[in-house]
């Protein structure tokens, strides 16, 4: 089977199900609206897609009888007593960090290249964004 685009929304909507089939399966699925052409991806498929490509950077690091994780180049860091903790804390920030990017920081000029690492963090379940901050793969 070849690429599924639709040249409207209207005709992605009257084939809704086979633009979806198309995603899941992993074809090229596009819908044109006006001058833009935007791809459906199916959410697990993008989401390992997005944990292979974009590497945690996660800096542990074990302090006055805790733990800190900081990620270079965001503005989250976090302390634990415990790693588990400390880890747990730095899920939750992450997830707070993407609920604040999508309400008001995505066009800041300083964080609107962080939408692939929003992508992953809202597509991740607590244990997936765990074993991306300490670099194995799921």
């Amino acid at each position: 089977m070849t690429a599924v685009h639709y040249e409207s929304y209207s005709e992605a909507r009257a084939h809704l199900k086979e633009l979806l089939d198309a995603a899941e399966r992993g074809r090229v699925a596009t819908v044109r609206r006006d001058a833009k052409t935007s791809a459906v991806v199916g959410a697990e498929r993008l989401r390992n897609f997005l944990a292979a490509v974009c590497p945690s950077r996660a800096e542990v690091v074990a302090e006055g009888g805790g733990w800190s994780v900081v990620i270079p180049g965001l503005p989250v860091a976090v302390d634990g007593t415990t790693f588990d903790e400390a880890l747990q804390e730095m899920i939750e920030a992450l997830r707070e960090y993407a609920e604040d990017w999508q309400e008001r920081l995505l066009d800041a000029p300083n964080h609107r290249d962080h939408w692939g690492l929003v992508q992953l963090i809202v597509l991740s379940d607590d244990d997936q964004l765990r074993e991306w901050l300490v670099g194995a793969r799921s």
